[in-house]
Formats: structure tokens, C-alpha cells, sequence
């Protein structure tokens, strides 16, 4: 460091913030902020540009009057001897400090008068003009990287970062903009080093880690994008995008899951199940129908194949082959609720008998009480049986977790109405209404908005 640049920043010093220190009887490691020193000046500190932090450690080799000194005036004495240390330890080429002349420095100040008035163009000529003057001063590359990324010319930040972290490769918001840079230019090979070394300089950095979770995603790096996506959600929890991209790369995962798994044996049980699920997620029932009965053929004992029978068979309404099926799951897996309330509600939907329904209900209720299904099913077959005192303490926990399902607000109508409550049953009779009418203005409007579409078409 020449000899006026340290004594600038002896006369600067009340701009250095300390942000936190570690000490021992031989050494110390101080954090700082470079507020308003000029930039080719907090370069020569180690920093690339306003408001980086920068870190010095400097050796004293043993002191017997250091101890002394950090009990009285720690702040200033700390402050002194940092500068002294980073004159010492961190001056930079002879090469780059003599381009740093006074002409460079007053560019500077034109550049940064410039950018405080918004002009950004002449900020652009003050820093090509500096480079010019000064080529191998990578702070100044950084900021006239930074004012081409900011306005969207991607080609000039690109070329123009890359000469600055050549120079210097300790830059990390370079590393950041320059690989922001490449992704917007469509080269994520190049931009994925470069996100991953800016955010492990900066690990809470959000707008870093999106687009690297991103670039991992579309290199099928799945693990490592749903890790990122992960601790981004961690710290941005009503992210939509974020949550959006996490159950994209999780699909995937499970596709190469699958893919493995049919790789292995195509004609197991698992891929059959898994071929069923899929057309079943397409509504494509019929398909998954002959996909679960090949399972069942192979594994009839094994729990879960009864099952996907019987939801596939539940599903188009086929009540009593759903009932054979879940009957023949719980012999296999006699605690499965889901199955003994998919019976019961086969049974109510069939119009079967309504004892057998409620004595299965309450069998699924004993072992998952906060099957909410299963209660406004119990509640619906006591009302059936003219028992409505009995359902209502189902209908009002139900009510209470789900207060938006017109059935549950139907059944309690029903309850109050046999108990002499008219204005309740009548509350809640307008309410099943309203939620009824929302509920087919929601359908009339997709079929409306889906007409336009494919008129519009051309």
C-alpha cells in the first residue's frame, strides 16, 4: 500500500465499522465494513466493493504489552493496529497500487456522483476510463460488471466480470453476478461454479441459492436442488415458486425412481402398483383397474393390493366390488382404517345395512380418532337410524377441522331440526347453500374460462 492511501485511511478511520473481533495473547481476526472509503481504496483492505465485509488476522507474535493495551482503549488501539496490520499483511502488487493514481481516484468520484444521480451511462464511461488507466484494478471491473448486470446487458457483465475475477478471484458478489450473468445468457454449465462458491460466501443469500436450485434442476442434479430449494423454503416459508419448484424436483426424483424400479422388474408387484396409480391419477380407471389386478394375482396376501383394488373399484362407484376388496385388505391388515371407513362409507352409499356401517365406524374411529371422513360418516349413519343426538359431536369436530364441506353443515340441519332447534337448522341450511352454489360457480367458471380458450384457438 503506497504510503498516502494508508495515511487516508488513518485520517478516514471513524468510517471503519468494527463488526466483531477474536483475539488470543498472539493474534486477532477482525470483521469491518468499508462504508464510504472509495472502492480502489477498500481494495486495497481486501473488499470489492461498498459495504463488503472484509477480514484481516494478523500475528503479533508474543507481546507482553498487548494484554496491557487491550484493557485500556481496546477500541482505538484495535483500530490502529488493524490499519497497521493491513499495511503489513494485505498490501496488494506494486504493479496494481501504482495504477491507483490520484486521476484514477477522482474517476471514481465522477463515477459515483454519477450513479447517485441516476445516470448510469456516464458511471459506465467513468469506469471503462479507469480500467482503461488502471487494468489490473479488479474493483473496478466489479462495479462496472455490477452497473451493466443492473441494467440487463448480460453479454457486457459477463465479459467484463470474468477479466475482474481473474485478477481476483476473491470477489464473491462477482461470482454471483458474473454466474446470474451466464444463467440469463443460457449457459448454466458455466453460472453453476460460480452460484455455488458466491453462496457459500453468502449461505442465507436468497436470491443466489433460488437461481442456483434452479440451474441444479434443469442438470437434473435433483438431491442437490432439493437440498438448496429446501433451505431456501427454511427461511422463506410462504414462498410459493419455491415450494412449487421443491414438488417439481421431487416428481422427478420419484420418475427416476420408477424408472429404476421397472428397469429392475417390470412385471413385479410394486411396478404394477405404481403403473396403476399413474392411470389412476389420469382418471384413467378402467387401466388401473387390470394394473392392481395383476398385483392382487400375484401377492393376494400382501397388504395394500386389496386396497388399490378396492379405491379403483370405489371410485367409478362400483360399491359392492369396493366392499369385497376392503374386506379382503382388513384380512391382511385388520388395523387399516382407511379401508374399514372406505367399507363402511361403500355400505352407506350402496344403502346398505346401516349398523353394520356404524359398528365398522366406530372400529376405524378407535384406532385413528382424527379420520374426519369416518366421523361425518358415523354422524350421517346414527342420523339414518334416528339416533341424531348421537352424531352431533362428531358433526361439530368435524364442522370445526373442515368447516367448508356443505355435507357436514347439511348432517347438522338434520340434527338440529330433530332437536327442536329451527333458527340453527336454518343457519346452517343458508350456509350449505352458499357453500353449494360457490361450489358450482367454481365448476361453471372452469368450463367457462376453458371454453374461451379453445374458442379463442386458432
Amino acid at each position: 500500500m503506497q504510503p498516502g492511501h494508508f495515511f487516508s485511511l488513518i485520517a478516514r478511520a471513524d468510517l471503519l465499522r468494527v463488526i466483531s473481533t477474536t483475539y488470543t495473547l498472539t493474534s486477532f481476526e477482525v470483521t469491518i465494513f468499508c462504508d464510504d472509503i472509495p472502492d480502489v481504496i477498500c481494495y486495497h483492505l481486501g473488499a470489492v466493493q461498498e459495504m463488503e465485509r472484509i477480514k484481516i488476522h494478523y500475528n503479533f507474535g508474543i507481546m507482553k504489552w498487548f494484554p496491557a493495551l487491550l484493557m485500556s482503549k481496546f477500541k482505538s488501539v484495535l483500530l490502529v493496529t488493524c490499519l497497521i496490520a493491513i499495511s503489513q499483511v494485505r498490501a496488494p502488487a506494486q504493479k496494481e497500487s501504482d495504477e491507483v493514481t490520484p486521476a484514477v481516484q477522482q474517476l471514481y468520484a465522477e463515477a459515483r456522483e454519477a450513479r447517485e444521480r441516476g445516470n448510469d451511462a456516464a458511471a459506465i464511461d467513468k469506469y471503462r476510463e479507469i480500467i482503461k488507466q488502471a487494468p489490473h484494478l479488479a474493483a473496478a471491473y466489479n462495479n462496472l460488471g455490477m452497473l451493466y448486470f443492473n441494467r440487463q446487458d448480460y453479454a457486457h457483465a459477463a465479459e467484463v466480470l470474468k477479466r475482474g475475477l481473474e485478477l481476483n478471484h476473491d470477489m464473491p458478489t462477482a461470482s454471483a453476478m458474473l454466474g446470474m450473468s451466464y444463467v440469463q445468457l443460457g449457459e448454466d454449465a458455466k453460472a453453476e461454479p460460480l452460484l455455488s462458491k458466491a453462496l457459500h460466501a453468502n449461505p442465507t443469500d436468497d436470491r443466489i441459492e433460488m437461481m442456483l436450485a434452479r440451474v441444479l434442476l434443469n442438470a437434473r442434479k435433483l438431491d442437490e436442488a432439493a437440498l438448496h430449494l429446501n433451505n431456501f423454503i427454511g427461511r422463506n416459508p410462504k414462498n410459493q415458486e419455491a415450494w412449487y419448484l421443491l414438488g417439481k424436483t421431487y416428481l422427478q426424483l420419484s420418475e427416476d425412481a420408477l424408472k429404476k424400479i421397472n428397469e429392475i422388474d417390470p412385471n413385479s408387484v410394486v411396478a404394477h402398483e405404481i403403473a396403476g396409480e399413474i392411470d389412476e391419477s389420469m382418471h384413467n380407471y378402467d387401466l388401473a383397474l387390470v394394473e392392481y389386478k395383476k398385483a392382487v394375482d400375484m401377492a393376494p396376501q400382501q397388504p395394500g393390493t386389496h386396497m388399490h383394488m378396492g379405491d379403483a373399484y370405489w371410485y367409478v362407484g362400483k360399491w359392492q366390488s369396493a366392499q369385497t376388496e376392503f374386506k379382503a385388505e382388513l384380512a391382511n391388515d385388520s388395523n387399516n382404517c382407511m379401508a374399514r371407513w372406505k367399507l363402511a362409507n361403500s355400505m352407506l352409499e350402496a344403502n346398505d345395512s346401516n349398523d353394520e356401517a356404524l359398528s365398522e365406524l366406530n372400529r376405524s374411529l378407535e384406532h385413528c380418532p382424527n379420520l374426519m371422513q369416518a366421523r361425518v360418516d358415523r354422524a350421517r349413519a346414527l342420523v339414518r337410524l334416528g339416533r341424531q343426538p348421537e352424531a352431533l359431536p362428531d358433526l361439530l369436530v368435524a364442522v370445526k377441522d373442515s368447516p367448508s364441506e356443505p355435507t357436514i353443515h347439511f348432517l347438522l340441519a338434520n340434527v338440529y331440526r330433530a332437536q327442536g332447534k329451527a333458527s340453527e337448522a336454518q343457519e346452517e341450511m343458508r350456509t350449505y347453500g352458499t357453500l353449494q352454489r360457490q361450489a358450482s360457480a367454481a365448476i361453471a367458471g372452469q368450463a367457462n374460462d376453458s371454453n374461451a380458450i379453445k374458442n379463442a384457438a386458432h
